[in-house]
């Protein structure tokens, strides 16, 4: 087989895939293809599309970042604590504080020479020390008031659609724009296929990975504001179980870890695989442990398929 055509199969993939595990589910499961479970479905799939985005930029350039998860519970807990206070002005607080530790993540990883491995894992660290620090290792719980007047824009509806879909919309849109219509997202795949000739051209490849590791954060915070609206509460372990999928939504939808192929609308894809396969399982009545080691498998797998082994002939 060619190598373009092998190329191509690798781009139609995903979808085929999101297509073969939809028709599985909805097999086996006849309330799974109902409209009110797809809607469902499509707002849980927003919230870790809003942190997988954020993911995709760094992935692109060879990078990963683990501190998504802590940085978007921290957030919560800001939310949380900022709320009565500050009311409207909390969320952008809560945002700017997330961003800030990409910030020093982006620092360790472009001026100190720390692999991104882990300076995000470091960061991630500090992130939840800082919101065990701030809620006094509790939960936050937000009032039923301060939900009716600040939330709505996470909780509520419009034209019937769950404002999250809305949220996660924009989201693709903003990130669609960098990718497709900046110099940052043009670099960002220069970077991700090859450092040295990136370098060689001009390209500013520490300004790049910087800003990478900023929107990387931002998104994972805000993220954070869409799970703790919903979940209406801020806590230091409220997103603990979405680094993993959300790095799978990344990379099976395509994004190769060794950066320089991939999309934001790859990892939309990948979003909703994961999410049908975890919300499909549930359906199935598969144990919630077994759906962890698919899940692992799953992910194993996309690696295996996407990675560029040209880039690394030798895996240690």
């Amino acid at each position: 087989m060619n190598p373009a055509t092998v190329a191509r199969l690798r781009d139609v993939a995903p979808i085929l895939t999101l297509i073969l595990v939809i028709l599985i589910v909805g097999i086996g499961s006849k309330g799974f293809l109902t409209p009110e479970t797809l809607l469902v479905l499509a707002a849980d799939t927003s919230t870790l599309f809003i942190m997988a985005a954020g993911i995709t930029f760094v992935i692109l350039l060879g990078g990963i970042d683990l501190s998504v998860q802590s940085v978007a519970s921290m957030t919560s807990v800001v939310m949380a604590i900022l709320l009565p206070s500050m009311g409207f002005a909390a969320f952008p607080a809560a945002i700017a504080v997330g961003a800030c530790l990409g910030l020093i993540n982006g620092l360790a990883f472009t001026q100190l020479k720390v692999p991104s491995f882990i300076s995000s894992l470091a960061v991630g660290g500090i992130a939840t020390a800082l919101a065990l620090a701030f809620s006094g290792t509790r939960s936050i719980p937000i009032s039923e008031d301060l939900r009716a007047d600040y939330l709505g824009w996470i909780t509520g509806r419009m034209l019937g659609i769950p404002a999250e879909i809305w949220l996660g919309g924009i989201v693709l849109a903003i990130c669609l724009f960098l990718e497709r219509y900046t110099l940052f997202g043009r670099w960002s795949l220069a970077v991700g296929a090859g450092e040295p000739a990136a370098i060689a051209s001009g390209v500013p490849v520490g300004k790049v990975k910087l800003l990478a590791c900023i929107l990387s954060a931002t998104f994972a915070a805000f993220s954070g504001l869409v799970l703790g609206g919903r979940l209406v509460a801020g806590s230091a372990t409220l997103a603990n179980e979405f680094l993993l999928p959300a790095v799978a939504a990344v990379v099976v939808g395509g994004t190769a870890l060794t950066g320089g192929v991939g999309s934001v609308w790859r990892t939309l894809i990948g979003a909703l695989i994961v999410s049908v396969v975890r919300v499909g399982m549930t359906f199935l009545g598969v144990d919630v442990f077994a759906q962890q080691i698919v899940l692992g498998v799953v992910l194993i797998a996309a690696v295996w398929i996407t990675i560029d082994r040209a880039k690394i002939p030798i895996v240690k």
